[in-house]
C-alpha cells in the first residue's frame, strides 16, 4: 500500500477529518462558555471532558452523514493516529500543572498541544490544511498567553479557529469527492 493510497482511505473513512475538527470546536466553545459564565477551573474540566468526547462525537457525525467513520484494517496510518492520541494524553499533565499556576495557561498550552497533533494529521490525511490549522492554533496559544488573555478568550479563539477550519475541510472533502480518484494532486 502506498502512502497516498493509505491517506485516501483515511480521507474517505473520516470525511478528511472535518467531523473531528467540528467536534473539537464544539468542545472549545463549551469550555469558552463555561469560562465566561462559570469559572476558569470549571472550564478546564469542561475542555477535558469535551476532549474525551471528540472522537465519539466525530464518529456520530460521520454516521449521520453516511461516512464510514473507520478505515480499513491494515492501513498503517491508523497506528499514527493512535500514537498522536497518546502524545496528546502525555501532554495533559503539563497543561494541567500550568493551569494550576494560571488557569488561562491551561488553554494556551492545549492550543499548542492540539496544534502539534494537527501537524501529524497533515500526514495522516495528506492535506496541507492541517499544517495551517496546527500552526494557527499554536500561534494563537502562544500569542494569547503572551498577551495575558483570559481563559474565556483563549478557549473562544480555539473554538473560532477550529470551526472555520472544519468548514474549510468539509468543503474541500466534498470537492475532492467529486473529482475522479486518478487525478493527480487531489489535495
Amino acid at each position: 500500500m502506498t502512502l497516498s493510497h493509505a491517506q485516501a482511505q483515511m480521507r474517505a473513512g473520516y470525511g478528511s477529518g472535518w467531523t473531528g475538527i467540528a467536534a473539537s470546536a464544539l468542545a472549545w466553545a463549551v469550555a469558552a462558555a463555561v469560562a465566561w459564565y462559570g469559572s476558569a477551573l470549571q472550564a478546564i474540566w469542561a475542555l477535558l471532558v469535551g476532549g474525551m468526547l471528540i472522537f465519539p462525537v466525530s464518529l456520530l457525525l460521520c454516521r449521520l452523514l453516511r461516512l464510514p467513520g473507520t478505515h480499513p484494517k491494515g492501513n498503517p496510518l491508523g497506528q499514527l493516529a493512535g500514537a498522536s492520541t497518546f502524545w496528546l494524553i502525555f501532554n495533559l499533565p503539563v497543561a494541567w500543572l500550568l493551569g494550576q499556576q494560571q488557569p488561562a495557561w491551561f488553554f494556551a498550552a492545549m492550543l499548542l498541544v492540539i496544534g502539534g497533533r494537527y501537524l501529524v494529521f497533515a500526514t495522516l490525511y495528506g492535506l496541507r490544511l492541517y499544517w495551517v490549522l496546527g500552526l494557527a492554533l499554536a500561534a494563537a496559544g502562544f500569542g494569547l498567553a503572551a498577551a495575558a488573555a483570559s481563559a474565556g478568550v483563549i478557549a473562544a479563539a480555539g473554538a473560532v479557529i477550529e470551526a472555520g477550519f472544519a468548514v474549510a475541510c468539509a468543503i474541500g472533502h466534498r470537492r475532492r469527492a467529486r473529482i475522479p480518484a486518478a487525478t493527480p494532486g487531489n489535495q
